[in-house]
């Protein structure tokens, strides 16, 4: 399987990357490293370092290989900038995007993998979403990927493609090898306590308390990186050997929420040491409840996570940060 991955050096696409490889897939990556790293990557990887809007470099790179399948991770991510932002996010993560999906399709390539986030459903309330539950995306970040999702569906219908959009929920853990993690995220609420516990961070803010849920703060379905990036090899899979051309989309988590307090308290558990957070106000953006229902990704796919447990992601997520910060 030939596959071009953007944003292959960031944090999601670096372990996909490793994780097809072990698959023995022929990967290709683009990534303006504006975020991404190559020190997350093989060093005889086949990168290109480019923005995804870049027509004259990408085409040079289609025609080249014949891809078999392009993964589009490449997006600006940070809520509260796309806040501050709106157009930066509208650009990059919608404009541009529309973009290298023509340059794909106009190259011969009908089979995509799209990264898209739980936070187009917005301020639902609701522990139990479905795919197909209302669309209310409460900041540019996720209305830039709505957008990208409405674009995705229409043109599959047009072209005949078989596009795969995975609605990621709070994806975090580092590898279990310790070859790539997290790097920079500083609104990503596990990395955050990581930097606060080993002392890079000086405090830690829990934002609102005021939420209507058991303990007032906000809740979240976590799922560890390794499981989601095993998500998208099955996704390829499906695409590989399905002829039929077809729009779909799943959600990514394990059904569960955990609220900011639970968090924090799993991980005084694993410190064996009380954590002293502030308590500050609600993120302009931020949604109360996001927990996924999975009934159709576990029917479809017949998967069965592997590191679905709290302490396994918040302990490689701090493994990561000790690495990374020498300790």
């Amino acid at each position: 399987m030939k596959v071009l991955v953007t944003g292959g050096a960031g944090y999601i696409g670096s372990h996909l990357v490793w994780e097809f490889l072990g698959k023995k897939c022929d990967i290709s990556i683009i990534d303006n490293l504006e975020f991404g790293s190559q020190s997350l990557i093989p060093k005889n990887i086949d990168i290109l370092v480019a923005d995804i809007s870049d027509e004259k470099k990408i085409l040079k790179l289609l025609q080249k290989k014949k891809f078999d399948i392009v993964i589009h991770l490449a997006a600006y991510t940070k809520v509260a900038e796309s806040v501050r932002d709106p157009k930066k996010y509208y650009e990059n993560n919608f404009e541009k995007s529309k973009k290298f999906f023509n340059f794909c399709i106009r190259n011969g390539i009908n089979k995509f993998i799209f990264s898209s986030t739980c936070a187009v459903y917005g301020n639902s309330n609701d522990i139990n979403l479905f795919e197909n539950c209302k669309k209310n995306p409460l900041n540019a970040y996720s209305d830039s990927k709505w957008k990208v999702e409405q674009y995705l569906e229409k043109i599959s219908l047009e072209n005949n493609l078989s596009i795969v959009t995975l609605r990621y929920f709070n994806v975090t853990g580092a590898d279990d090898q310790m070859r790539c993690g997290l790097i920079s995220n500083p609104e990503n609420l596990i990395k955050a306590l990581c930097e606060f516990i080993l002392g890079k961070r000086k405090k830690f803010i829990v934002n609102g308390l005021d939420y209507n849920t058991k303990d007032g703060s906000a809740v979240r379905d976590f799922i560890h990186v390794s499981d989601l990036v095993d998500l998208h090899y099955l996704a390829a899979e499906k695409l590989i050997k399905q002829n039929k051309n077809f729009y779909e989309v799943y959600n990514c988590g394990y059904g569960k929420g955990f609220s900011v307090l639970e968090i924090v308290n799993a991980f005084e558990k694993i410190i064996k040491k009380e954590i002293n957070y502030k308590i500050g106000k609600r993120r302009d953006g931020d949604a109360e409840i996001a927990v996924a229902n999975v009934d159709k990704l576990l029917k479809e796919f017949n998967w069965s996570p592997k590191r679905n447990n709290l302490d396994i992601i918040l302990e490689s997520s701090l493994n990561w940060e000790k690495k990374i910060l020498n300790l």
